[in-house]
Order: structure tokens, then C-alpha cells, then sequence
């Protein structure tokens, strides 16, 4: 669904450097890193609102950035800063959205409005932080969206909140198995829960991609001693940290560790463990 190939973009002495990134349809595919990994600027090439200096995005197919408008149609988006302006009520975004999509179905934007318990007249600056979050979400699917795009949708809720967001989510992709989402999130649990795969972005660069269950299956956290780190098969260490003690290592396999080495710590990693390790390991 989407490709990128020897993707290059640079913003002063910042480079953005992707080599190889292929997102399946039908699944739900995480952007993890910290802040200015360069997940955003992935999204923004995605969605063609920038050109790689050098090599190729595709999005759906089609070079990002000459998505015709029936293209980005197919697409549903929540960024940051979208949205509609704060002054309007539910029923003047209906309104707006019925003139915009040709695609906008009405029944289910009123479905949900009634499920979701949104005051249809007041307006919108008068929302929760989670009833925007909602709302957002429902204008980006409202059009029978095929692929959804998230920049940290769950930011700042509470957990139920959240729970909600990812219901929604569940139940957009449980409608039509050809549908895709791509979610940035910091909220580890959030990824863990919902994604399939992860891409993790570090420096502008692709350091690790693995399927989620994977990860939190069978990802860990070994730690040893000077001495112990010697003797230590390093086949299924992806990154090392120094510590006061010894060594922490961020491996593929903890079930390997804690049946040949019974003596040394083996704990579970995770998706924020894989982006403290990778992302700021040492080796």
C-alpha cells in the first residue's frame, strides 16, 4: 500500500534517510521513536505534502506526491493541528462534510454521533479533550476512508478515554480487512495493543522493524556483570548499554538467555524498553 525506496529529505543538518519501508494493506503498522526520530516528516511524505529530495514514497501505488483528489479521498487524516474550528457544532461539520465527500455517509455519522452521546448543537470548544479526540476520529472514517493516518490521537486523554479511541479503531478495521491504519503514539500500550508492526525511527533512519507480538513475546532485557557480559553469546543481542553494574542488553531472545544462562537477570521488554535500548544504547 505504501513503499518508500532510498527516500531522502533534508532539512538543514537534519537528513531524513529511509532506504526500504513497505506498509501492508489490511494492517495496523506503528511509527515508534522519540521526539525528532522523524516519524512526522515520514507522515508528511506519505501524504505528499513534501517531496523527498531524492528517491520515491508511494501511497497507494501512486507517487505521494501526485495523489490525484480521489486519491486522498481514500484517505482519512488526524494531525496535530487539524480539525474544524472550534466555533462550529456537530451539525455544521454534517453539513460541511456532506458538501465535501461524495463518499460521506450520512447514517453512520449520525450513528456514532448518537453512540458517542455528542451534543449535535453545542459547540465544539465546549467538548472534553476526549470527545474532540472522538470526533476527529469519526470525520477521518466518515467517508469510508481506506487508509487512516494518526499523529498521537490518544495525546493527553485519560484511560478510558484512550480505551474509547481504540475501540473505535478496533471496529474501523474489523468493518473491511483492506483497510489500514498508521499511528505515531508514546504511549506504549497503545502500540502494544493495537498495532500489528512497528517501524522504529531513530535519527531519521529505520533502526528496527518486527511484528508487535513479537516484540512483547519474545523481546527482553538481560543483565549481567563485567565478567558475565564476556562469556555472553552475543547472537541474539541487538543493543548493549553500560550501567553501574555491568551491561543491560536489548535481545531478540529472552527465552534463549534464561535457558543457558539461569544465573544472570532475563526481564521482558517492551515497546518503551525497545526505544530506551535501541534508541540510546550504547553498542
Amino acid at each position: 500500500m505504501i513503499t518508500f525506496e532510498n527516500v531522502k529529505k533534508r532539512y538543514g543538518d537534519y537528513i531524513f534517510d529511509i532506504q526500504s519501508m513497505n506498509i501492508q494493506q489490511g494492517m495496523i503498522t506503528g511509527l515508534i521513536g522519540k521526539n525528532g526520530a522523524g516519524k512526522s516528516t515520514a507522515i508528511s511524505l506519505i501524504l505528499g505534502l513534501v517531496n523527498p529530495d531524492s528517491g520515491c514514497v508511494k501511497t497507494f501505488g501512486v507517487e505521494a506526491g501526485k495523489l490525484s483528489a480521489e486519491d486522498k479521498k481514500r484517505i482519512g487524516v488526524l494531525l496535530d493541528d487539524s480539525g474544524f474550528c472550534s466555533q462550529l457544532s456537530v451539525n455544521d461539520i454534517e453539513h460541511i462534510l456532506a458538501k465535501m465527500y461524495p463518499r460521506f455517509n450520512k447514517d453512520f455519522f449520525e450513528r456514532k454521533c448518537l453512540e458517542y452521546r455528542f451534543p449535535m448543537n453545542k459547540k465544539i470548544a465546549e467538548f472534553s479533550s476526549g470527545m474532540k479526540v472522538r470526533l476527529k476520529i469519526l470525520i477521518s472514517i466518515t467517508h469510508n476512508a481506506e487508509l487512516l493516518i494518526l499523529d498521537e490521537p490518544t495525546a493527553g486523554l485519560d484511560v478510558q478515554a484512550r480505551n474509547d479511541v481504540l475501540d473505535i479503531l478496533r471496529e474501523y478495521m474489523a468493518e473491511d480487512e483492506n483497510r489500514s491504519i498508521i499511528i505515531t503514539s508514546h504511549i506504549s500500550s497503545d502500540i502494544e495493543n493495537l498495532c500489528d508492526d512497528v517501524y522504529l525511527i531513530n535519527d531519521g533512519r529505520i533502526i528496527l522493524h518486527e511484528d508487535t507480538d513479537i516484540i512483547v513475546e519474545q523481546y527482553g532485557i538481560v543483565k549481567v556483570k563485567e565478567e558475565q557480559y564476556e562469556k555472553l553469546d552475543k547472537n541474539y543481542i541487538l543493543k548493549t548499554k553500560k550501567e553501574c553494574y555491568g551491561y543491560a542488553c536489548f535481545v531478540s531472545s529472552k527465552a534463549f538467555y534464561k535457558e543457558n544462562y539461569p544465573d544472570i537477570t532475563v526481564e521482558n521488554g517492551g515497546i518503551d524498553e525497545l526505544i530506551l535500548m535501541m534508541a540510546g544504547g550504547d553498542r
